[in-house]
């Protein structure tokens, strides 16, 4: 059977782990599919034939992606550039020139994978994404074809490896986060500028995509929201841990009768739930459905090789649907089309929350924010300190029954106008986890 040609644009981390993988697994490729699946071009800005892996000889190169759209022989485009400008551009060209697409880029198809898919439907084409999420983890499969008879009331994960990592060492070694930011940076887990990983921008991309495939929803990452993991400090895993919690950047959607939650920001989790496990750079997403209740999905988050499994996996699938045709293609977003139903204010879930001060010590204070949470209706579940030598910036914690977050926010606001604090109070919200 003839053989499927690839276009491959961008030779980052993702753009040479699939290349690799493509070279080097192309006869176990060849055998599942049936027939070759075969690199036609290959474009990225600094790109030369002899960098290419062994076995990729007389594969084209250059460096201006429009080649690659325009080639004749080029049934798939891969575009693994990143970013959104030019992207959409690539992309929008490829599927004008009816060629299929398979992408690994979370923050366009979070912004607008939908209208995308949409165009592709209507040209006749494949668009597939896998790889925009959770790396390794074929989670898309899961949710899209997996458990697509079930319906999903709530899924929980660890979408970004960089802040898991950074977590994990503070709570391993103690170190604060500016110390350990800078070890993450020098092992590649974190950019220079680490703000789309530690500021949970890229885990809200992440979770705007799982969301639309888990609740049919058009979701966009300013739905949801967001706070960063940059104020957690050593003392924090301290009180956690007396309190039998971790502390994970959390990416939550929880589907309720009044309609559906969206959060990525970090949270105590009980040390007894599975999510509580998820070490260092791994991702993890456990999903909650109606009838076939709790199924768990762990492994690599990023990585040349694990990211590239799923975008190679993906032109696999791309390159069947081609050659066998499918005149009912499955969206990749799980649903023929998205609804419009925005999702509810987070103020208005009900949580358990962990509120974490720095005062200067004096007799009063908890007096003092006693009262502020009374008038609000929160009933305090329970007040810790720890010894510590200082007086001036003395960390101590109150945990809140059940409130609603609204209240729990004002209290906070106005908590933060008293002379004691040596710095704005830290609050958290303490989830039940699986």
């Amino acid at each position: 059977m003839q053989q499927v040609n690839v276009g491959i644009v961008g030779l980052g981390n993702v753009g040479s782990g699939t290349l690799s993988i493509l070279a080097e697994n192309a006869e176990q490729i060849a055998q599942k599919l049936g027939f070759r699946l075969a690199v036609k071009v290959v474009c990225s800005r600094s790109v030369r034939a002899k960098n290419l892996p062994p076995g990729m000889a007389g594969v084209k190169t250059t460096t201006d992606w429009r080649e690659v759209v325009a080639d004749p022989e080029v049934d798939i485009v891969a575009e693994l550039v990143g970013g959104t400008r030019d992207a959409k551009a690539l992309v929008e060209a490829a599927i004008a020139a009816k060629k299929s697409v398979v992408t690994a880029n979370k923050e366009l198809m979070a912004l607008e994978g939908a209208e995308i898919w949409d165009r592709a439907i209507n040209a006749g084409i494949n668009l597939a994404m896998e790889a925009s999420v959770a790396g390794g983890i074929p989670i898309h499969t899961v949710l899209r074809e997996g458990i697509s008879g079930d319906r999903v009331a709530a899924l929980q994960g660890i979408l970004n490896g960089t802040s898991n990592y950074i977590l994990t060492e503070i709570e391993r070694h103690g170190s604060d986060f500016g110390a350990v930011l800078m070890e993450a940076q020098r092992l590649g887990y974190a950019e220079a500028d680490p703000s789309a990983d530690i500021d949970g921008y890229d885990a809200r991309s992440k979770l705007a995509i799982l969301a639309a495939l888990a609740f049919g929803e058009r979701i966009v990452p300013a739905d949801i929201y967001t706070e960063g993991i940059r104020r957690i400090e050593p003392i924090d895993f301290q009180y956690a841990h007396r309190l039998g919690h971790t502390i994970k950047l959390a990416c939550g959607a929880w589907q309720t009768s009044a309609g559906l939650f969206l959060s990525v920001r970090p949270a105590l989790i009980p040390q007894s739930a599975i999510l509580a496990s998820v070490q260092g750079a791994y991702n993890a997403i456990w999903v909650r459905g109606h009838y076939g209740q709790d199924t768990f999905y762990y492994g690599r988050g990023a990585g040349p090789q694990p990211t590239g499994v799923a975008v190679v996996s993906d032109l696999m699938r791309v390159a069947r649907e081609i050659r066998s045709g499918s005149p009912e293609r499955v969206s990749p977003f799980a649903h023929k089309r998205l609804g419009e139903n925005r999702p509810l204010a987070v103020t208005l879930r009900k949580s358990a929350f962990y509120l974490r001060f720095r005062v200067h010590d004096r007799p009063g204070i908890i007096a003092a924010l006693a009262g502020i949470l009374a008038e609000k209706n929160i009933s305090l579940d329970a007040v810790l300190q720890l010894p510590s030598d200082t007086k001036q910036s003395l960390p101590f914690v109150i945990t809140l029954e059940p409130a609603l977050e609204e209240d729990v926010r004002q209290a906070v606001e106005q908590m933060k106008t008293l002379d004691f604090l040596a710095e704005p109070p830290l609050a958290m919200p303490m989830e039940k986890g699986l």
